[in-house]
Formats: C-alpha cells, sequence, structure tokens
C-alpha cells in the first residue's frame, strides 16, 4: 500500500521560535516516525517574496536558517524530503493554470487572506499585491505538485487548505480525475502567544525566543515578560491567569512546578523574578540539545546544503511526474 505523502512548510523570513516548536516541528518529527507517511517539508522562499519582495537578501538567507532549525529539532533528511520552493518549476506553472479556476471575489472572501492583509496594512497600505492576494492559488500548486494527501495545519489555515480542495475539485470536474484532494489534519495545537500577551509572536514585535538563542538571551526575554500588573509588591496576591509567565510555565515546566507557582502566585509567597529565573531554566533546559545540534550544522554549513540539494532533487523528480499527467489531461503535452 503506497505511503500517504504529507505536505508542510516555513516561509524563510527568519529563524523559527518556540511558537513553531509548539505549533508544528514537534508534530513533524513525530509524523516522520510513522512508516504510513511519506513526508515533505517545503521552505517557502517564493511565497516568503510576496511581502518581502524588496528584500530578497533576507529571504536568501534565511532559508539556510530554516534547513538549521529543522535538523536541529530532529527532523530526519532520510525520512523526510527538505526542498527549496523557488527550485520547483512544475509549482509556478501549476499557480498559472490554476489562477484561471479561481475568481478574485473568491480570494478576497477567505478569511485567513483578509485576516493577513489587515496585518501587512503597513506593508501595503490600500495597495495589495496580486501575488499575495493570489498566495492561496500557489500554496494549492505546492500542495498538488506532490500529490499531497494530508496537511497539517492549524484552525487558522483552515480556509487555505478548503481552497486547495475546490481548486483540485474544478480541476478534475474539467479535466478528470488527475489531481489528489489533500485532507487537513488539525495539529491540535493553539498558537503561542508572545513574552508580552500578544495572540502573535514574532521578530517585528520583540516578543519570541528562537530556538537558537543562547542562555543568556533567554534569560534576557523571560525577565522582560509581562507579569500580573497589579502585582506591585513580592508578598501581593497575584493572578496567574494573566500573567505570561505561568501561561510559558505550563508549556516548560512539569506539571508539579505549575501547580506550585500558581498557588505560591495565588498565595503572594512567590515572587515575580523567582518564578521568572526558574522558567528561564527550564526553557534553557529544554532547548539545549536543539541550540546543540544547530551549533554543529553551523559549523558544517556544506552538510546543510549537501541536504537541501538531495531534497531538492527528489522533489523536483516527484513534481516533474505530476506535471506530465497535468499536461495530458490539459492536452498541452505537444510532441509527446
Amino acid at each position: 500500500m503506497p505511503k500517504k505523502r504529507i505536505l508542510t512548510g516555513d516561509r524563510p523570513t527568519g529563524k523559527l521560535h518556540i511558537g513553531h516548536y509548539f505549533g508544528s516541528l514537534k508534530k513533524r518529527v513525530e509524523l516522520q516516525e510513522n512508516p504510513e507517511y511519506d513526508p515533505y517539508i517545503l521552505i517557502a522562499d517564493v511565497q516568503a517574496l510576496t511581502d518581502n519582495f524588496n528584500n530578497p537578501e533576507k529571504v536568501r538567507k534565511n532559508v539556510r536558517e530554516v534547513a538549521m532549525d529543522y535538523l536541529s529539532v530532529g527532523i530526519d533528511p532520510n525520512k523526510t524530503t527538505i526542498y527549496i520552493q523557488s527550485m520547483i518549476p512544475e509549482v509556478a506553472e501549476l499557480t498559472v493554470f490554476y489562477s484561471n479556476l479561481v475568481t478574485i471575489a473568491r480570494l478576497q472572501r477567505n478569511p485567513t487572506v483578509k485576516t493577513e492583509i489587515a496585518q501587512k496594512r503597513e506593508i501595503f497600505g490600500e495597495s495589495v499585491t496580486y501575488g499575495f492576494l493570489g498566495y492561496p492559488v500557489s500554496q494549492a500548486a505546492d500542495i498538488t505538485a506532490f500529490e499531497g494527501k494530508l496537511v497539517p495545519v492549524g484552525e487558522d489555515q483552515l480556509p487555505l487548505i478548503e481552497q486547495c480542495r475546490e481548486i483540485v475539485r474544478k480541476f478534475n470536474s474539467i479535466y478528470g480525475d488527475v489531481l489528489v484532494e489533500p485532507e487537513a489534519i488539525l495539529s491540535g495545537n493553539k498558537r503561542i502567544k508572545g513574552l508580552d500577551g500578544n495572540d502573535k509572536m514574532g521578530k517585528s514585535l520583540g516578543n519570541a525566543i528562537y530556538l537558537s538563542d543562547s542562555e543568556e538571551e533567554i534569560n534576557k526575554k523571560v525577565m522582560s515578560a509581562v507579569t500580573d500588573p497589579n502585582r506591585i509588591k513580592k508578598d501581593d496576591k497575584g493572578n496567574p491567569d494573566v500573567c505570561m509567565v505561568y501561561y510559558y510555565h505550563k508549556l516548560f515546566s512539569t506539571e508539579e512546578e505549575t501547580k506550585t507557582v500558581c498557588s505560591e502566585c495565588k498565595a503572594g509567597e512567590r515572587g515575580c523574578v523567582a518564578c521568572k529565573k526558574q522558567l528561564a531554566k527550564n526553557i534553557s533546559d529544554t532547548l539545549k540539545p536543539i541550540r546543540e545540534r544547530r551549533a554543529y550544522y553551523e559549523t558544517h554549513p556544506e552538510e546543510v546544503d549537501k541536504i537541501l540539494i538531495e531534497g531538492t532533487k527528489k522533489a523536483q523528480a516527484t513534481a516533474r511526474e505530476t506535471m506530465k499527467k497535468v499536461k495530458k489531461a490539459m492536452m498541452l503535452d505537444y510532441f509527446e
């Protein structure tokens, strides 16, 4: 029985942080151990250019950074194919073909697109680019070029997968059953909040802890985390539910430690500084093996490049086979 192909990926706009770790990376490591699956992970440099079109150096640099993050958390290139999106020309071809199957009005109604456009106002103003509006179409090409059956996503990404499914159904209704219709797998993890309590975590907000952060950087960032604003003195009774330090304890500390933090905070028996120091240590201990593996790849960039080259070659071969089927169905297979 053929393996089910799983498609995931990230935009190379910066190093990956703990939000990525809890949101998708841990799940990917788990999935690659299942013999029923054939995982593919794309580094979506073309998609990153939709809102970084004037900073290609940033995108190029971060391709290797993201690859090193993958390897450091345990993504195994012998079990998971890691490849670079821009090196797969078939994806660009499919994007053009699919663009005839989707209306502008449908793209504008996509809830995920609407939300992200609102978040990018400082970049676009009122002038949204065609590339950004149409990235759900290119994402559909990313998935279908590799006959992706399963796509692990968070709830906020479900509208994009549904749009892909619509494109597949439309294509197959016109040209025959050629494309595989993907299914979404909910990651089960909610988006991790930033240290400042913001629902979004990122470099521009200065509220993220990165997988590559040193112990000193982690300590500094945790000490700046938002706590209960009504708690002034050490013996004031606090409210853990409005404290980001407690929020992170639930991610990085043991159940027993977390219960102790909660009860002592409510009773005014533990100061915020001591609580932050314990949290910083737990985060640093969790990320230590990841940092160590990453340090190895930072000093062996040729190994990272080799993994990307081999993964991309495999992905290219897979996409070519899909494109043969697509062009035959569309009667574009001239001279064959």
